[in-house]
């Protein structure tokens, strides 16, 4: 079974991120064509970068980069959560990308953004960090406002049609990464993978 990670892209006080990504997870958890996880960038306590050999090296010295490797080799592909800040994606998830590359590589990913402009901007600059990492970014993203899908700005409350943004989404996630296994000779196909419909469990 494809097996999809949800990750949380902020660690700042207050954030919104696990919020969304949690609404994300709950939505994914109604579909039977993938297996899905939350991953919290936050839960590895890791530093700006501090590794002295280039991550495509492979040659990971520091414990914390370690375990984070080891999280994220297993999935085959994922669905960054991240907040807008000045233009681009936070700091935190673009230095936890940075700490790893082959574990990134030949699979797929999907956005979900949330800002005052809906993340967009965010978005566009971590599609430009995946194309050098040889991660497949989906054209569906989910954009998420300030203003209309957050109470007050704090308290996150989607319009309901975001649901279907999502699904498409994941639709194209989950395609892919299936497609991009044959690419990785680690993860062998099998019957468990063969196309489903994306349709959610229980619907008509």
């Amino acid at each position: 079974m494809i097996k999809i990670g949800i990750i949380v892209g902020s660690t700042r006080p207050g954030r919104k991120a696990l919020d969304v990504a949690r609404w994300v997870l709950d939505i994914a958890g109604m579909r039977a064509d993938a297996v899905f996880e939350l991953v919290d960038i936050q839960d590895f306590n890791l530093p700006l970068l501090d590794e002295p050999v280039p991550p495509s090296q492979g040659r990971y010295s520091q414990p914390h980069t370690q375990a984070w490797a080891a999280a994220i080799a297993g999935f085959d592909g994922y669905v960054f959560v991240t907040p807008e800040y000045n233009h681009g994606t936070s700091g935190a998830l673009k230095n936890a990308i940075d700490f790893l590359y082959k574990e990134w590589n030949n699979k797929a990913a999907g956005f979900v953004g949330y800002g005052s402009a809906g993340g967009s901007r965010a978005i566009e600059s971590l599609r430009l960090v995946m194309g050098e990492l040889m991660v497949a970014d989906v054209r569906a993203q989910v954009m998420l406002s300030l203003r209309t899908d957050f109470e007050n700005h704090t308290t996150f409350n989607p319009a309901e049609h975001h649901e279907q943004s999502v699904d498409a989404m994941l639709d194209q996630v989950v395609a892919w990464s299936r497609a991009l296994r044959t690419l990785r000779p680690d993860a062998p196909i099998t019957s468990a993978d063969a196309p489903h419909t994306g349709q959610r469990m229980g619907s008509q």
